[in-house]
């Protein structure tokens, strides 16, 4: 694997089990281009978030930190919006009504199959960059 092609992808959320589907899914579906940091608490993930990160997903809610306040660390620490993906049960009204545009490049909610589409077109937009 080529460090030059090499993405690097942070999934934030309190729940392992998502965090393992989404990190085995994005090494199956990108197997030479992906490395995947999981995080199921935010405060161990916050030392870690930088300008470096190719691809952002956090949950919105977790306990201990709410994920508009994670999203609104890693901005301030240089991660450009268009690398950031917030995920949630919520429906994707609610969403976009505590995200506006250009916070992030995509708010989804986890169990729509139409959002886990759009989803999935957003993730190869990134990884193929």
């Amino acid at each position: 694997m080529s460090d030059a092609r090499t993405k690097r992808v942070v999934i934030v959320d309190d729940s392992p089990s998502y965090c393992d589907l989404w990190s085995n899914f994005m090494l199956e579906r990108y197997p030479d281009i992906a490395k995947v940091e999981t995080y199921s608490h935010p405060y161990d993930a916050l030392p870690k978030i930088d300008a470096t990160i190719d691809l952002l997903i956090v949950d919105l809610e977790m306990p201990g930190m709410d994920g508009k306040k994670f999203v609104d660390y890693a901005r301030a620490k240089g991660l450009s919006p268009r690398r950031i993906v917030v995920t949630s049960s919520h429906s994707a009204d609610e969403l976009h009504q505590r995200f506006r545009i250009g916070e992030t490049i995509a708010v989804i909610n986890k169990t729509e199959a139409k959002q886990q589409e759009a989803f999935l077109m957003i993730l190869d937009s990134v990884m193929r960059r």
